[in-house]
């Protein structure tokens, strides 16, 4: 037995908080007859509606996903550009991104059917490190690498303090490559943090996601999270959020 609006966030429907909202308006159906009840718990068996739309469950799945460049995170495009889901043709599942990379980056992106995980790891009060290396135009120094770790005044905000540490310098083509480990999550934050210090990023990577990486795997590959991975991203997460408090 769960609890209703678990099973309705699990279900990819929306988030959980949401699903509570959507319960005590009157708007979701247990076998046919309104729950309005936070506590209601539901089995395997439970005919659940939303907004007279029936739940479709499916089992968890987790994946990991090298995003190669030149791929939307998206289910799908309305401008004909290849979606990551285009990769997952042979999964039964209805699996969605766990966040996004932007269209030129590449690296390691969760794909599942779990709105719950989703929304967990996605959510900006857990505190979850992505591990990033940028090649930039320009001849980075400590200077600029404390400016990266206090955070970086943009349009939307200033950015929490990251972990920065440059890899390599090539004084010659006047380019640098440098690492930067952050938490959050905000619209091509990576790129706008290196251009508002004036580095213009010209490739970028992401190379780890919480307990996470991408070894042995090529751009497009893709494998199963093991249950011990779930757990320990669902563990860290809870853990950062904590530490916060």
């Amino acid at each position: 037995m769960e609890r209703l609006q678990k099973v309705i966030a699990q279900a990819g429907v929306t988030s959980r908080r949401k699903a509570e909202g959507l319960i005590e308006e009157g708007r979701v159906k247990v076998n046919g007859k309104v729950v309005t009840e936070l506590g209601t718990k539901v089995s395997d068996r439970c005919k659940i509606e939303v907004n007279g739309i029936q739940v479709e469950r499916e089992a968890p799945v987790y994946f990991l996903f090298y995003k190669p460049t030149g791929v939307i995170s998206a289910v799908e495009d309305d401008k004909g550009r290849k979606a990551v889901t285009d990769y997952f043709h042979e999964i039964e599942e209805r699996v969605f991104p766990v966040g996004r990379l932007d269209y030129d980056t590449s690296g390691i992106l969760l794909l599942t059917n779990d709105g719950d995980f989703a929304n967990k790891l996605m959510h900006p009060s857990y505190h979850v490190d992505k591990v990033y290396v940028a090649k930039v135009k320009g001849l980075m120094n400590k200077e600029t690498i404390q400016k990266l770790e206090r955070g970086v005044q943009l349009e939307d905000g200033k950015t929490s303090k990251a972990r920065a540490r440059i890899l390599s310098v090539d004084k010659q083509k006047e380019k640098s490559i440098v690492e930067l480990t952050i938490h959050e999550g905000k619209n091509r934050q990576v790129r706008r943090m290196f251009e508002a210090l004036g580095f213009p990023v010209q490739k970028l990577k992401r190379e780890r996601y919480g307990v996470l990486e991408l070894s042995g795997m090529n751009p497009g590959d893709y494998r199963e999270l093991k249950p011990y991975e779930v757990k320990q991203l669902r563990n860290q997460a809870v853990t950062q959020k904590s530490k916060k408090r």
